[in-house]
């Protein structure tokens, strides 16, 4: 009786495998026809039963589930998610089957980076975050942590910015990417190239000279200069301190980093050590106008607006042509106004009253006047800034310079 009773049982888990085979089969079938809702029907059969199977039969299962969710909801935040564990799971459990499922998880990277970019723009951090990390993890790409972390700052959540950016300096993470650029022949500028076959081909026609590698900037010193910050932001003064000693002790001479040591060195109060750091940096490669533009973006990030527009200025001197430069000096320039406006519109109908309004839109106006300049050698750069276009129709408005202003409303319509 008991030989026949095991005999039975073997025979009832046969039966089940085979039905689980016959689900995740008909499955498959109806993702192949683009049917996934009826896919999930079929899995959600098998489903019961996935416990008795092997490893090889659950991949497939949780394979076909990722699939079938993705193509449910390519724009769906939830969907998105559960489609990245799914295949997860599937890969965890074989990792023979990766292989099989390359071009799904490069189509669900594909919509998992599109959507964090809408949330990013939307600022919608916290689902652009969880995007982004679901794409590292189907990707295994450290720049999509990268930019997860960043949201995170962005988002104010610290924690989740200290874990991504922790991962990252335990992988020797630096982002430089090798870059392909040349010059165009007409206008001079430097142009770059998604890869070296482009590039190539665009000076063989002519077009383009001078073909040049570059390697992108490291962003090792942004993340060490955000970790630092978020630490004293957090008062714990002490781990930001020994983060950056270090760091700096491992590459004394980095600029990147001693941009960052200056910036922590500022948020603590000493301006001392700012300024030495700041002349080494300096010093490091005087005739740079890249390097002095950002120390002059470094200086506007923590409020030293004299200093920043010093080294946009001299920017300029070594590279007239400047359009960054000229534009960062104008928005530091105009960021004196909101403070202006808020003082004017809380004043009062007394005589003092009115002539201090009066003497606050003589600031306002020294304000457009001094920074009418810079926009104007930028708009003459780059006529198609939209962004410039606008100001200064907004400056001249204020400014009662009618013809201006109907030159630059003509432009932007």
């Amino acid at each position: 009786m008991r030989t026949r009773f095991l005999i039975a049982g073997l025979a009832l888990m046969t039966t089940v495998s085979f039905a689980q085979k016959r689900e995740i089969r008909k499955a498959e079938k109806a993702i192949k026809s683009n049917q996934y809702n009826e896919a999930l029907d079929y899995l959600k059969e098998a489903e019961p039963t996935l416990g008795s199977a092997d490893n090889s039969m659950k991949a497939q299962f949780y394979a076909a589930r990722g699939e079938a969710i993705f193509g449910v909801g390519k724009n769906d935040h939830a969907k998105l998610l559960a489609a990245t564990e799914a295949f997860q799971t599937a890969i965890s459990l074989d990792p023979a089957i990766e292989g099989q499922l390359s071009a799904q998880l490069q189509n669900l990277r594909a919509s998992l980076i599109n959507g964090a970019v809408k949330d990013q723009n939307a600022q919608n951090y916290k689902q652009a975050i969880e995007k982004l990390y679901a794409s590292y993890v189907t990707s295994k790409d450290p720049s999509d942590l990268y930019f997860a972390a960043g949201n995170a700052v962005n988002g104010r959540d610290y924690k989740t910015a200290l874990e991504y950016y922790q991962m990252l300096l335990d992988m020797d993470y630096t982002g430089e990417e090798e870059e392909y650029v040349a010059t165009d022949k007409v206008s001079g500028e430097l142009k770059s190239f998604d890869n070296k076959n482009l590039r190539d081909l665009a000076v063989r026609a002519g077009e383009y000279i001078k073909p040049e590698t570059q390697k992108t900037e490291s962003k090792k010193g942004e993340i060490l200069r955000n970790m630092t910050l978020i630490y004293i932001e957090e008062g714990n003064t002490d781990k930001a301190t020994a983060l950056m000693k270090a760091a700096r002790a491992e590459s004394p001479d980095d600029v990147y980093l001693m941009r960052a040591d200056a910036d922590m060195s500022y948020k603590m109060g000493d301006v001392t050590r700012y300024n030495e750091i700041m002349k080494k940096i300096v010093a490091s490669d005087p005739t740079n106008p890249e390097l002095y533009f950002n120390l002059g973006v470094g200086s506007g990030e923590i409020g030293d607006k004299e200093k920043a527009i010093e080294y946009y200025e001299k920017t300029l001197e070594l590279k007239p042509d400047h359009e960054g430069a000229l534009i960062n000096i104008a928005v530091v320039k105009l960021s004196g106004e909101d403070k202006l406006v808020e003082e004017m519109n809380s004043l009062g109908n007394s005589a003092a009253d009115n002539r201090k309004y009066d003497e606050l839109k003589k600031q306002r106006q020294a304000i457009y006047a001094e920074t009418v300049p810079y926009l104007e050698r930028a708009h003459k750069l780059n006529p198609n800034n939209k962004e410039v276009i606008r100001t200064l129709m907004n400056i001249y408005g204020q400014l009662a310079d009618d013809d201006k202003y109907q030159e630059m409303k003509a432009k932007l319509d």
